[in-house]
């Protein structure tokens, strides 16, 4: 397998595993980690029966770096760069011919919790927390959130979740749809492993199959509607004043103070 920078991918058997691996930052996504993911997609699809993705200590994924996003945001053309890129990353996943399963404990929020979007099952920690923070810090989805989540959790949860950054346990995701089967922390990677060799065992052309038809409605209408969402998210960024306020109050470690909407505007 490829050597990478900050993800690991290995092989076994049937089986493929990538471990985004940035612990030191919950595996927070910058534009290194998510070209590699779409190499390490690309690298598994053609080899194995099914893949599996995990983040290194502890945590899932934190959703992108918004070190790295305050960085870029007065650079329209490196920031577009970056949200395609993850958007890509995540297509990847989803267009993936075998099986994808994510693999979740600790947090998956924001883009991390997008990412998972694209699986096609989720296990979780009991305890783990899911969400879409991006209200929390003035910012929108531009990994795909607005336009997956509704359709995993419908519109009503959907809203909900995108406009108020709440979080969810992953028992509680399961409830919702969002997560297939969880498990106590320490019981969550056996009992995911039991599950991938499960997959691994079945027919490869029967699991390509099955994984074309499932995604047969879904492919045309989202690519424009995730392209919209690039723009609807660059022109945010580089327009708005709380995405500035937002980056501002997570990198300084404090909460955003946002202005209320005076009367009449």
């Amino acid at each position: 397998m490829t050597s990478y920078q900050h993800l690991i991918a290995t092989r076994e058997r049937d089986i493929g595993l990538i471990v985004l691996n940035r612990p030191d930052v919950m595996n927070a996504l910058n534009l290194t980690i998510v070209q590699e993911l779409e190499a390490a997609m690309a690298e598994l699809a053609s080899a194995v029966r099914v893949v599996a993705i995990r983040g290194a200590g502890g945590n899932f994924c934190t959703g992108a770096d918004l070190t790295y996003i305050d960085a870029v945001r007065t650079d329209p053309p490196r920031l577009r760069m970056f949200i395609e890129q993850i958007q890509r990353a995540f297509l990847a996943i989803e267009r993936c011919p075998v099986p994808v399963v994510a693999c979740v404990e600790g947090y998956a929020l924001a883009g991390g919790f997008e990412l998972i979007q694209a699986c096609d099952i989720v296990v979780a920690a009991d305890d783990a927390q899911l969400g879409d923070q991006h209200a929390r810090f003035g910012l929108i989805p531009g990994g795909g959130g607005t336009q997956r989540l509704v359709q995993l959790v419908g519109r009503q949860r959907a809203s909900a979740l995108l406009y108020t950054g709440d979080r969810i346990s992953g028992r509680e995701a399961v409830d919702w749809g969002l997560v297939y089967q969880s498990f106590p922390s320490e019981k969550l990677w056996m009992c995911t492993d039991t599950l991938l060799k499960r997959i691994a065992g079945g027919s490869l052309p029967g699991l390509i199959r099955v994984k074309r038809l499932i995604g047969t409605t879904l492919d045309a209408p989202r690519e424009s509607n995730l392209k919209w969402e690039v723009a609807e998210f660059c022109d945010y960024m580089q327009e708005a004043w709380e995405p500035q306020e937002g980056l501002k109050a997570f990198c300084g470690r404090r909460t955003p103070e946002f202005q209320p909407r005076s009367d009449g505007e």
